[in-house]
């Protein structure tokens, strides 16, 4: 059976597609106070105002000399000292060498700097070990690391941990970035009990949200937790009100599949429009896209890898481009020899949880065990997707497969 035998199964390429093609990213920037900015997209290039380092310094712990001098003597007196935020000042008598620290400024006339290692304190000064010494020998030049001018950070790059410091060591204290698209999100379902409380018959706990809120995070997005909403028609629509007026985009888990009780679908054509439901993937085929009268509307599947899986390969890059995060960039698909057979028949896109490893140079995967859509411990267990094509059975041992490395969001 191909694609083409799953009748009303958008292929997730399309799906993809037809999300991107609709969003544009949020306006509004901020001001914001450096410390405050991670996570953030830069509504603006970042330039550098200054130089970095800002003057010529020493690379090593040593002495400064001017290798004319050294030419001349082996030995040369000490004059005095260079230390950081101590910069020597005064005369430099020739023949003479200066003390310095790693990044203390460079005296005026010294060409290079000697490491303590190649010298040895006499009565007479410091005896040179190394007289082989070339121009600028353990100096590092002003805008070494950054010319004045430079552009550090392109606008569309997301805030890391990485940045802040490199920002301020160019002495900026505010970044204009792009507002945080906000995410109001909700589980649905009569069976959900919240964490805490005992079960009942029929009844399972809500964990889905507890995965959805830090992908949200992690996505550079803000996270609006509305909770756990029962199978009420009138509830799920006020939640739905609600939702729109605080937030870009409304995420749900569960009610979009084929059950009596399943009414996001209902509501959505409602309150908006859908812009599409039931993919070929798996697991996730009721995956649903669509729009509110002032946000945008994604439906997760209920099944927890469902949920997550979902989330990670479709809302991300959706959410990215709502972000304004240019820099942005799908997982790479890896080449992988299998070491366990994969179930699988044709017909939808199929991700996997695997585990992979880099052996002599070659990425292996075997797979978690179960690929229940409500099996978490697969996910939980996992490092990897296993992406399948669509047309592909089942696969042996010693097949090539695709596999995708979680990035940092699932991590």
């Amino acid at each position: 059976m191909g694609c083409c035998d799953a009748p009303g199964l958008m292929p997730i390429e399309d799906a993809m597609d037809k999300m991107l093609s609709r969003i544009t990213p949020i306006k509004t920037t901020l001001s914001l106070p450096l410390e405050q900015a991670i996570g953030h997209v830069l509504a603006n290039d970042v330039r550098s105002p200054i130089f970095v380092p800002p003057f010529d310094n020493s690379a090593m712990d040593g002495y400064a000399i001017r290798i004319q001098d050294l030419n001349k003597s082996t030995t040369l007196p000490l004059h005095g000292k260079s230390f950081a935020g101590q910069p020597f000042e005064g005369e430099w008598p020739e023949g003479t060498c200066i003390r310095i620290m790693t990044g203390a400024k460079i005296p005026h006339g010294c060409d290079a700097v000697i490491m303590q290692e190649n010298t040895q304190v006499t009565d007479n000064g410091i005896l040179f070990n190394q007289t082989d010494v070339k121009p600028q020998n353990n100096i590092r030049p002003t805008g070494d690391d950054i010319s004045q001018g430079d552009i550090v950070l392109e606008k569309g790059a997301r805030l890391t941990p990485r940045d802040i410091p490199m920002i301020a060591s160019l002495g900026i204290s505010h970044v204009d970035v792009l507002r945080k698209p906000k995410v109001a999100f909700f589980s649905t379902g009569d069976e959900l009990k919240p964490l805490g409380t005992p079960l009942e018959e029929g009844q399972i706990y809500d964990s889905n949200r507890y995965g959805i809120k830090p992908l949200i995070e992690s996505f550079g997005c803000e996270a609006i937790d509305l909770g756990i909403i029962p199978d009420c028609v009138e509830t799920l629509k006020a939640t739905f009100e609600k939702a729109q007026d605080v937030a870009d985009v409304v995420v749900t888990s569960g009610g979009v599949s084929v059950g009596e009780a399943d009414y996001t679908k209902d509501i959505l054509e409602e309150l908006g429009e859908i812009g599409f439901w039931k993919l070929a993937i798996k697991p996730g085929k009721p995956f649903a896209f669509g729009a509110l009268e002032s946000a945008w509307f994604c439906g997760l599947p209920g099944n927890p890898v469902s949920a997550m899986l979902t989330m990670y390969v479709l809302v991300q890059p959706m959410l990215a481009k709502l972000a304004g995060h240019t820099q942005w960039t799908a997982p790479e698909s890896i080449p992988a020899i299998t070491k366990t057979a994969f179930k699988k028949s044709p017909g939808r896109t199929d991700y996997q949880r695997g585990i992979y490893n880099l052996e002599n140079g070659q990425f292996t995967v075997e797979t978690t065990g179960n690929q229940s859509s409500g099996a978490f411990r697969s996910m939980s267990l996992a490092n990897c997707f296993v992406v399948l094509e669509r047309e592909r059975g089942r696969v042996e041992v010693g097949e090539t497969v695709q596999i995708q490395l979680f990035n940092h969001t699932l991590y």
